[in-house]
């Protein structure tokens, strides 16, 4: 009899070992997450900081269309709304944020296409210094993003992977979702040079 008691007491021990070295694990990959989540934030701040003063600097045109300069600071008003708790983020709440963040990328590049229209705007300094900022940032973007998304795949695996897929059950912890390419992302763009 004691030793059957002295069996499930090094069984229970070892359980609750274990359990506990998952749980830490699992605890270390969600903070890289929570971390690398702070970067992409920081990288979209970055944008966002950058639009007013890309806007100011096209609002000086006297000609130039009102309604795209209200779309972008619209875009980046509703993007800078959208803010995501990492550790509970959902599918939806992801997508949305994404979405947001399409609508400030498309409100971008309606404006740059419309500063084509004014050739003393594209060869003002300050604008082009703007517009090279803009698109380091967009590139840092890319990179967070990319981080992100790895941080979340190995906490994924974690999560799924026997027998630690049982204490992430037992403790609560959930897969996490990505970042996504946008819809069409897969096709190429058509260039007509006609």
């Amino acid at each position: 009899m004691k030793k059957i008691l002295w069996i499930v007491l090094i069984a229970v021990v070892g359980l609750g070992g274990y359990s506990l070295t998952k749980y830490n694990d699992l605890m270390r990959a969600e903070e890289d997450i929570n971390s690398v989540w702070g970067n992409v934030e920081s990288a979209y701040q970055r944008r966002a900081d950058l639009i007013p003063n890309l806007v100011n600097a096209v609002k000086g045109q006297a000609n130039f269309e009102k309604e795209t300069l209200t779309a972008v600071m619209d875009a980046r008003s509703k993007a800078t709304a959208v803010t995501i708790n990492p550790n509970t983020a959902t599918e939806e709440e992801m997508a949305k944020f994404q979405a947001a963040q399409q609508d400030v990328n498309s409100s971008l590049s309606r404006l740059l296409v419309t500063v084509e229209k004014y050739p003393e705007l594209k060869a003002h300094e300050g604008f082009l210094n703007l517009q090279a900022q803009l698109e380091g940032t967009e590139n840092r973007i890319n990179t967070e993003r990319n981080n992100f998304n790895a941080a979340v795949k190995e906490y994924n695996k974690q999560v799924r992977e026997m027998p630690t897929k049982i204490a992430a059950i037992i403790m609560g912890f959930k897969a996490k979702p990505q970042f996504k390419a946008e819809a069409g992302a897969e096709k190429a763009p058509v260039v007509n040079f006609n």
